[in-house]
This record gives C-alpha cells, structure tokens and sequence, in this order.
C-alpha cells in the first residue's frame, strides 16, 4: 500500500509539487487513465534526485512520464508513486551543441532550433512529447531521428545516482535506446546541430508539420502511432488492407485517416484501446503473416 501522507510530507519538506489521486486522463495526450495515487512533480534535477533516493529508501515504486504522449495508463490508474517530469524545462545552447532538460517540449527545442538558426531537429517539430521522451524511443519521422543529433545524455540511475552517456553509448536503434531497458531518469539531452538559413529551416518546419496535419488525426486524442515499423511494409498500410480502417471498440477507433494510428473518439477506456490493439494484431497476422508491436508503452 502507497504510503501517500508520507510521500506528501517529504515533498513538502523539499519544496516538491505534488497531487494525490491525479487523474491521468488529464495528463496523457490518449485522455485515458484513473488516478494516479501519488503524483510528484519536481521542478529541479536536486529535487528529482531527492524524490527518487526517497522512493528506494522507502522501498516505494515509481514511473516516469514526461509530456504524456505515446503511452496508455490503465482505467484503474497507477498504484505507485508517479514522477511527472514536465516541470523540467530549461535550453542553453554552446555554438552548434544545444542542451537541455528533459521535460522541455520536443516543439520548444526545435523552435530554439530555428530561432538560433541552428539545422538538424526540423524532422521533430509537430512530434508531441519531452525531449527526454524522445530520446528515451528514439523518436523520429520523415527520414530523420533522434540519433542524428543527440550527443549524449545525463541520467539518474537505479540507484539515485547522477551520471551520463554518450553518443556511442545510447544504443538508439528504431523507436529503441539504452534507457528502454534500464530503469533510469533522463535530465538532460544534448544535441549537435548545424548552422543554416533560417528562411530554410523554417520552411522546411513548416512543409512537415503541414504534411502531418494532412495525413495525421491530430484532431483527435491519440498516443501517436500505434505500432512500430515492421520490417519491410508499414503497419498502416497493412491495416488498412485488412479492412481495418473506421473499426471500432468502444470509444477507440482505429483513424479513418491513417490506419496507423488508434484514436479516442470520446469517451475511450484503456480497455477499449487493448481490446482493438489485440483485434488489429491478431487480423494483421492472420492476414498477411505481419506480426505488430505496439509502439505505446502501458502502465499501471
């Protein structure tokens, strides 16, 4: 059982935010999830620290969540403590190298980007999501990632302690890094970006995130796309070819506008949103031998 008035009472001594019984769906992009138990919200890497040596001392469980987006909590909500990164923002920026906190939003970095008339994260604005989160999956669309330009990371380990990785450490791989398989806190991401016109940056911004407004169900709330790549095809397209497009469960619905994509078109549990992952995986592979990996994370 969560020990919440004593989480409380250090948060208060630390000067650390916190709510109890938060709810979820107000912190995701999906809108779905119950409460969270325990919510603390950390405005400085020291208090993050502080929080989780806290947790391990205490023998409490913890996750962590950035901006909200590529994961689904589950209707019954979260019986750990939850660590909500988003309070650590902050951009500093040395010639090309550009660093900063991990719960920067991925769009803010990239307008620093553009404003210093620094090239390299066009390829990232529009993707919702921290930029700890998006290294943390090696996020990436139209021909770039992450891996094209982060350089190396700070981190808090398993055992409260502070350290880093570089570039040659991370292991970013397709949706993919070091930190999908350790259970480590991202504070920080640096990039190496290239001087260029602005003009041009700011083009080419502008040409992606209209192609996305295009082809994505930005008007709905999503976790971003539903599965990963699969080798050699596309999992919207072959969605779509098994007569998938429009199909519902629920309140999710897989998007009439790109099958890649599950969507909550109101009122969606987390049970609803398994339920149709499961129905998709088991049609795709029936149908054409493809067998799907959800791209979302699923906690609680």
């Amino acid at each position: 059982m969560l020990d919440t008035a004593k989480l409380e009472s250090f948060c208060k001594e630390i000067n650390c935010g916190c709510r109890l019984d938060a709810p979820m769906s107000e912190l995701t992009t999906f809108r779905i999830g119950g409460p969270a138990s325990f919510l603390a919200i950390p405005d400085s890497v020291n208090k993050l620290q502080s929080f989780i040596r806290f947790c391990l001392e205490t023998g409490t469980q913890y996750c962590v969540i950035g901006k909200g987006s590529n994961i689904l909590v589950s209707d019954s909500g979260i019986d750990s403590a939850v660590i909500l990164t988003s309070s650590l923002e902050g951009i500093t920026c040395d010639g090309g190298n550009v660093t900063c906190l991990s719960g920067t939003p991925l769009i803010r970095l990239c307008s620093f980007a553009l404003e210093n008339s620094l090239s390299g994260l066009e390829f990232a604005y529009g993707i919702p999501g921290s930029a700890g989160g998006a290294v943390f999956m090696n996020a990436g669309a139209y021909g770039g990632e992450m891996k094209d330009v982060i350089v190396g990371t700070t981190h808090i380990d398993k055992n409260g302690n502070t350290g880093g990785f570089d570039k040659n450490e991370l292991d970013l791989g397709y949706r993919h890094s070091v930190y999908s398989d350790n259970e480590y806190v991202i504070t920080s991401v640096c990039a190496s970006l290239t001087p260029a016109d602005k003009n041009e940056i700011k083009a080419k911004m502008d040409d992606l995130l209209s192609r996305r407004k295009a082809k994505q169900p930005l008007d709905f709330p999503s976790a971003g796309s539903t599965f990963k790549r699969p080798q050699g095809n596309y999992a919207g397209a072959l969605i779509e070819q098994c007569g998938l497009k429009g199909f519902s469960v629920g309140g999710a619905q897989v998007s009439e506008k790109h099958a890649g994509f599950v969507i909550n078109k109101g009122g969606a549990t987390a049970k609803d949103v398994l339920s149709l992952v499961e129905y998709v995986k088991e049609t795709v592979f029936k149908n054409t031998g493809y067998s799907l990996e959800p791209e979302i994370r699923f906690i609680g």
